[in-house]
This record gives C-alpha cells, sequence and structure tokens, in this order.
C-alpha cells in the first residue's frame, strides 16, 4: 500500500509538473511575459540544471528589459557551470541595451573559449545562430576547424553562407562537402533546390551551374556529372541531363537505369522528344531483357497517348509484334496491360481485353504485379459500365496492400467510381479521406472532385447539374471525347450562370486541349477568366493559358503576363512554383 501510494504521489507531481510546463508556454507564447517570468522562475527553482527554463528566464527578463535582472542571473550561471556559450548570452544582453562594445567583447571571449576547447564549437555556434549573429557563428565554425582540422562544419558554414547572401561561398562551401562526404549529397542538393525554387532568384542557379560546368571540365571525377545532371533535371532541361548520363554511362557502363529514370521525367514532363531520344539510347545499348520492355512500354505508352484513330492499327500490330518477340511473361507484364488497355480504350473491345487480363492473371505473378493485372481489370469493368464489379477489385487491391501508394491509387478510382455512379455522398467521404494522402498527385486529385462536389452539392441540393456533369466526366473516362464536348455544351447552356459553369468551361478546355485544338481550349479558359474571375478555377485557366501560349504556339508575349498574374494574385496556387520558373525563363532572369 506505501509503494502504491508513492506512486501514485510521483504520478500526480509529474502531472502538475507538466501542467505548470504548459501554463508557462501558453504565458510565452501569448506575449504576456510578466507571468511567463514567474511560471519559468517557479519551473527552474525544481530543475535548476534544465537549460530550456533558463533561457526562457532570461528571455522574459529582456522582453521586460529587466537587463540587469538577466545579467546577474547569467553571471551567476557561468561561474557555475562555465559554459562558453553563456558568454553569447551575456553579450546578448548587453547589445539589447546598445553597449555594443560590451556586446563584442563577450562574443570575442566566447570564440577565445573554442581556441581552448574547440568542442565548445557546438553550443557557442549554436548560440549564436539563435541570436542571428551570423557572421560570428561562422567565425565560431572556422575557429574550430583551424584549431582541430579533423573537425568538419562546411554544412553548417554553408548554410551560414547562404542566409548572408553569398551565394559564391554557399555553393563552393556545400559542393566541397559533398564530394568530401557523399553521404550528405541529398541533404546538400536540398538546401541547394530551395535557393534555386522557393528562396533564391535567377543568379544562384547560374553561379551552380557555373561551379558544376568547371569542376567537370577540371575534374575527372564522375561524381561531378551526377551533380551537374541533377541541376539541369531541377530546371527541367532534360536534354542537357541526359548529356551527362550518357557520359557517366560511357566511363562505368554497369547500368542504364538512371537514364530510364530520366526517361520517366522526360514523360511526365511532356518532353517527349527527349524521352524518346532517350529510350532509343536504352535499347540500342543494352541487352537486359526488364529494361528492354520497360523501354517499349514507354515508346508505346507515348504513342497511345499521342495517337488518332488513324494510327491504331498500326500500334495494335506493333504492341502483337513485341508480345511475340518477348513472348508472354511475368516479364512482359506491362506490356501486356497496354495492350489490355489501349483494345479497350482505344478499340473499343473491352471482353477482348478481359480475356487478355484473365491470361496475365495465370502467371506466376508478385503481390504488386497482381494488383497491378486487377487494377487494369477493375478500369476496364468501369469502362463497360460494371460499376459494382470495378469497387470489388479496387477494394481487393485496398485490403491486399495496405497504406501502400498503389493501395491510395485504388482507393482514388473506387472514390471516382462512386461520383461516376451518382454516389455523391459515399464519394465525398471518400475523397475527403484522401485529400491527405500521402502522395501529391492523389491527394491533388481528391481534393478537387472533393470541392466539386461540396460547391456544387451547397449550390443545388437536387444535384442535378452535378449529375450531368459527372456524366460528362465519365464519357471523357471511356474515352469517347466528342460525346464528352457535347455534354458539357449542353451543361453551359441549361445551366448557365450557375456554379457548375466554371468547372465545365475548365473541363471542356482541358478536353479541347486533350484533342489539340488549342484555339478552342483558349477560348474557354478566357469565358472563364472573363466571367469567374473570383472562382476557385481561375488559377488553373490562367496557367493552362500560359502553358499552351508558352509550349504549344510558342507565343512567349501572351504567356509571360498570364504567368505574372498566378505570381502576383495567387501565391497559394499549386501551380505557383512552376509558374515562376516560367516567368523568370521567359522574362530572360536565366541563360541555362
Amino acid at each position: 500500500m506505501k509503494h502504491l501510494i508513492l506512486h501514485i504521489v510521483l504520478l500526480f507531481s509529474v502531472f502538475v509538473f507538466s501542467q505548470n510546463e504548459q501554463l508557462a508556454q501558453y504565458y510565452y507564447d501569448k506575449g504576456d511575459f510578466e507571468k511567463a517570468k514567474i511560471s519559468y522562475e517557479e519551473l527552474l527553482t525544481s530543475v535548476p540544471q534544465n537549460q530550456q527554463y533558463f533561457l526562457r528566464t532570461i528571455d522574459c527578463y529582456q522582453q521586460l528589459q529587466q537587463f540587469e535582472l538577466a545579467d546577474k542571473a547569467i553571471s551567476q550561471r557561468l561561474s557555475q557551470y562555465k559554459q562558453a556559450s553563456l558568454l553569447v548570452e551575456l553579450g546578448y544582453n548587453f547589445q539589447l541595451q546598445k553597449n555594443e562594445t560590451k556586446a563584442k567583447d563577450y562574443y570575442n571571449e566566447a570564440i577565445d573559449k573554442i581556441n581552448s576547447n574547440p568542442y565548445e564549437v557546438y553550443s557557442v555556434a549554436q548560440s549564436f545562430e539563435k541570436k542571428v549573429l551570423l557572421d560570428y557563428a561562422l567565425k565560431a565554425y572556422e575557429t574550430a576547424e583551424i584549431k582541430m582540422p579533423n573537425l568538419n562544419f562546411n554544412y553548417q558554414k554553408g548554410l551560414l553562407y547562404g542566409q548572408l547572401g553569398n551565394m559564391e561561398k554557399m555553393i563552393d562551401t556545400f559542393l566541397e562537402e559533398a564530394i568530401l562526404n557523399p553521404q550528405n549529397s541529398i541533404l546538400i542538393q536540398n538546401q541547394m533546390s530551395r535557393y534555386m525554387t522557393n528562396e533564391g532568384d535567377s543568379s544562384f542557379s547560374d553561379l551552380l551551374k557555373k561551379a558544376l560546368i568547371i569542376r567537370v571540365q577540371k575534374n575527372q571525377e564522375v561524381f561531378w556529372n551526377h551533380y551537374l545532371s541533377w541541376f539541369y533535371v531541377q530546371s527541367k532541361e532534360f536534354s542537357k541531363a541526359f548529356v551527362q548520363e550518357k557520359a557517366i554511362y560511357r566511363r562505368n557502363p554497369e547500368s542504364l537505369s538512371a537514364i530510364v529514370n530520366l526517361a520517366q521525367l522526360s514523360i511526365e514532363e511532356d518532353d517527349s522528344e527527349t524521352a524518346k531520344m532517350i529510350l532509343d539510347f536504352v535499347l540500342e545499348n543494352t541487352k537486359d531483357l526488364e529494361l528492354l520492355i520497360q523501354a517499349h512500354s514507354y515508346l508505346l505508352q507515348m504513342k497511345i497517348d499521342k495517337a488518332t484513330p488513324n494510327d491504331f492499327v498500326a500500334i495494335n500490330t506493333e504492341i502483337e509484334a513485341l508480345l511475340k518477340q518477348y513472348e508472354i511473361s511475368p516479364f512482359s507484364l506491362s506490356l501486356q496491360l497496354i495492350q489490355a488497355h489501349f483494345v479497350a480504350f482505344n478499340l473499343k473491345k473491352p471482353e477482348q481485353a478481359r480475356a487478355i487480363i484473365k491470361k496475365a492473371l495465370e502467371l506466376q505473378l508478385n503481390d504488386y504485379q497482381k494488383a497491378q493485372v486487377k487494377m487494369e481489370l477493375a478500369d476496364i469493368l468501369l469502362f463497360e459500365e460494371k460499376f459494382n464489379q470495378a469497387l470489388l477489385y479496387y477494394s481487393q487491391i485496398e485490403l491486399d496492400l495496405k497504406n501502400d501508394a498503389v493501395a491510395h491509387e485504388a482507393s482514388l478510382k473506387a472514390a471516382k467510381t462512386s461520383y461516376f455512379k451518382a454516389d455523391f455522398p459515399w464519394a465525398l467521404k471518400q475523397f475527403k479521406e484522401l485529400k491527405s494522402a500521402s502522395t501529391q498527385l492523389i491527394a491533388n486529385d481528391a481534393l478537387e472532385y472533393f470541392l466539386l462536389i461540396n460547391d456544387n452539392t451547397v449550390a443545388d441540393s437536387t444535384q442535378t447539374a452535378l449529375k450531368e456533369f459527372a456524366k460528362g466526366d465519365y464519357l471523357l473516362y471511356q474515352n469517347r471525347n466528342e460525346e464528352a464536348i457535347a455534354q458539357f455544351q449542353a451543361i453551359l447552356k441549361k445551366f448557365k450562370g450557375e456554379e457548375i459553369e466554371a468547372v465545365t468551361l475548365l473541363r471542356l478546355g482541358k478536353t479541347y486541349e486533350k484533342l489539340g485544338d488549342y484555339t478552342l481550349a483558349l477560348s474557354q479558359y478566357q469565358n472563364m477568366m472573363d466571367h469567374h474571375s473570383d472562382g476557385i478555377y481561375i488559377d488553373e485557366a490562367l496557367y493552362f493559358s500560359a502553358e499552351i501560349y508558352n509550349k504549344k504556339l510558342k507565343d512567349t508575349e501572351k504567356a509571360q503576363p498570364l504567368y505574372e498574374k498566378i505570381l502576383f494574385n495567387h501565391q497559394d496556387s499549386i501551380y505557383f512554383v512552376e509558374a515562376r520558373r516560367n516567368f523568370r525563363t521567359l522574362r530572360g532572369d536565366k541563360n541555362l
């Protein structure tokens, strides 16, 4: 019983202490420094060695301009613990009082302590960084490296150079660290890509490119070719990245996987010309069955995506020839799935497509391959308006590969199936859950449909317009584009001026784009900009229009102001980063 009582008392004490800490934090965050000071003083009395409580107490003193109290407390702690970082705190206390001379004396004394004990650099530099005394933090790291050469603070110094705006030093320091410690390359690349996109101006990219090219030319290390390839990928200049990847392969012809990955990136960014060039190179330089089939699969899919009905016979013949060459086996599964999809969605022969899938299911497949086959079967069943059967297969994939990206894709397709069959309450619930999916594309897609259903249900509780719109989307899914266009045009006439109008114009625009009719696509987007400029789809209309002018019609003068409108008026748009990149390129900020 005594032990039980003691245990209860201890638990109660921990609970009360935790509550006091939360209360102190609450007052501090609220800016009530008088109450926060009292709370942190009490906490510090209970746990005198706690550095966080001490620093918060000092901060409260300083916020209340009680500088003498702060000075006394820091000096007492310094005499007790002898921590060099406390000299930074003393100096900063004088800096707040505009006594720069005293402040510098203490800062330099902290640096001198590193000369005596280089390991003091960690706490001293951190204290300087927290106070945004970046030059002193840099000096601290440099002092430690001179005193003990085996210490390396290139990464920390690179970050500091960046914050100080010294981009050349930042790049040189980061690249030096990258080749000394290749395991840090991902960290370094993440930091530099932030300056290339979100934080830096265009001059950073120019400096980085120059530094990498110099290293490639002066040094025979293939490491720098990898880095320059990475740079070009970040800049979406895939043909230049391919030049570097070819140089790497010729010096080390062990694997073409990096080159195949580059082809995939080129396809995703709609650079089909570069992708074809890369894939042709793969076919010419490998006998690896898996890579050969992968390259052929990508090339086939690119042809199908751009094909007109006049091309279908030739494509079908090519698929059959490839399957005859590589035979029906787990290795050629990607070709079999392409064939099934092409036969169903392009040739409109779903029964024949299901026969192809049935044959594939008889192969010895792993779990992921089985999921791929079931996904294609579900897609074909959905094409045939067999909604419940499609849902059954999507559900099987979700159960077989729980929490996997493939399972999330199946969940999204299941939600779209419910949407197509006008089961909007269930679809809305599924889309709501998928908004937080780890895969960005799935999350964005789910958000789009969630907003579509939610907004149009609020505007029209009968969901009449939404049902008509879902029919149009289903026709698009079935690749019945002309019928989908007629359906959307009918919606515009029937529900003119209603909530559904804006998204219908957007769908029409994307459909015309898909068919290569850019003039009609632009007219839909312009209509949206003219009549729905305050709607949630305006950034998409601006971006899609800009992309057509920039990449399809090569009319950069019309593209540039559209990108600019996104930069100034739609900073929260998912297209903001790309719009800024393209705008800077058109404006001539880069010479990449």
